[in-house]
């Protein structure tokens, strides 16, 4: 499977917005309005993963050369997996909710 088909757009199924998927080349795997992600990957970009559980973000982190990563956790299964913060202009992830979830009210 290629990039662009790897990198659609979807349908939060948490919070409902409409996420677009990045133009930078990089996979949008996380929501942007409610930081939610969805176990769709055993590798990233793969969606091999069965599960298909929400991802709850637990905090953030900061991971080397990565900068700010969202650490996620499966709300079904457990798996873990970090994903880096979105922060294209007109396409990154919502600031408030970045600061709530460092404040630990994610």
């Amino acid at each position: 499977m290629g990039r662009a088909a790897q990198n659609q757009g979807f349908t939060c199924d948490n919070c409902g917005a409409v996420v677009v998927p990045l133009s930078n080349g990089s996979y949008r795997n996380h929501c942007p309005t409610c930081l939610w992600s969805k176990h769709v990957d055993l590798e990233p970009g793969d969606r091999a993963a069965a599960c298909r559980g929400l991802m709850r973000p637990q905090r953030i982190e900061h991971r080397g050369r990565k900068g700010p990563v969202i650490v996620h956790r499966c709300v079904a299964c457990g798996f873990v997996r970090p994903n880096r913060v979105a922060d294209d202009p007109g396409q990154g992830d919502d600031i408030d909710a970045i600061i709530a979830l460092m404040l630990g009210g994610g």
